[in-house]
């Protein structure tokens, strides 16, 4: 049943909004950065590299946070979030799809830890599907490999559907991601255990790259987008 529910969480059918984003690729696009299959993967590797540790170690914190049976401040690790998206329309982007995350699996596998989240307002996704993955009953490594699934499916699937590319191209794109995401996503789990062993938001990672933080703002000054973000 774990397995099952990780695969359910991992399903871009499962009704929290993910389709509605694009990751920045609706904004590169516009731009001219992404025009076929070899952009879009060095656009991938730019965002495994940069916000990857990031959302992967939050999300594995918040497993581990959701299944500790002492008291969280909720609100201290989603503002290290915060702190590490320095886009306004980044954060608001992440906060409306983990709030309809969390909306959404508080239905499917109700929880104190869920519930505790959610009296935060819309916390952060990566923090959120943390969460959620500890309430599916599965573990901090697999959730930072959820949250790194999210980060590279959408920005492919958006692509698909912006600039009509190869389906089957792209699949392969995101397949060859996929191995950098792996290692990306372990290393990531070990820093997020680190955080909440020392109980210290500060030690998550704050690796960034400046190019999505400004697609970003880019994609809120127009008036017509496809996506959301």
């Amino acid at each position: 049943m774990t397995a099952l529910a990780s695969l359910l969480l991992a399903d871009s059918r499962l009704p929290t909004g993910g389709h509605a984003h694009s990751g920045g690729v609706e904004a590169a696009v516009e731009c001219g950065l992404i025009r076929d299959e070899s952009d879009l993967a060095l656009f991938l590797a730019g965002r495994l590299s940069g916000t990857g540790p990031v959302v992967a170690a939050v999300a594995a914190a918040g497993c581990l946070l959701a299944a500790d049976t002492a008291p969280v401040d909720w609100g201290r690790w989603d503002l290290a979030v915060s702190a590490r998206t320095p886009s306004a329309a980044m954060r608001e982007a992440s906060r409306a799809q983990g709030g309809a995350l969390l909306r959404t699996a508080r239905r499917i596998w109700p929880s104190a830890a869920l519930e505790a989240l959610h009296r935060t307002g819309r916390p952060h996704h990566p923090l959120a599907l943390g969460v959620v993955v500890a309430a599916a009953g599965d573990s901090a490594d697999v959730a930072a490999s959820l949250a790194l699934h999210h980060l590279l499916g959408g920005a492919c699937a958006a692509a698909v559907r912006l600039l009509g590319l190869d389906p089957i191209a792209v699949a392969a794109v995101q397949a060859r991601a996929n191995q950098s995401a792996e290692q990306v996503g372990l290393a990531a789990a070990r820093v997020g255990r680190e955080a909440v062993t020392r109980q210290d938001a500060r030690l998550l990672p704050s690796t960034s790259t400046p190019l999505p933080e400004v697609l970003a703002e880019l994609h809120t000054r127009r008036g017509v987008t496809l996506f959301a973000s």
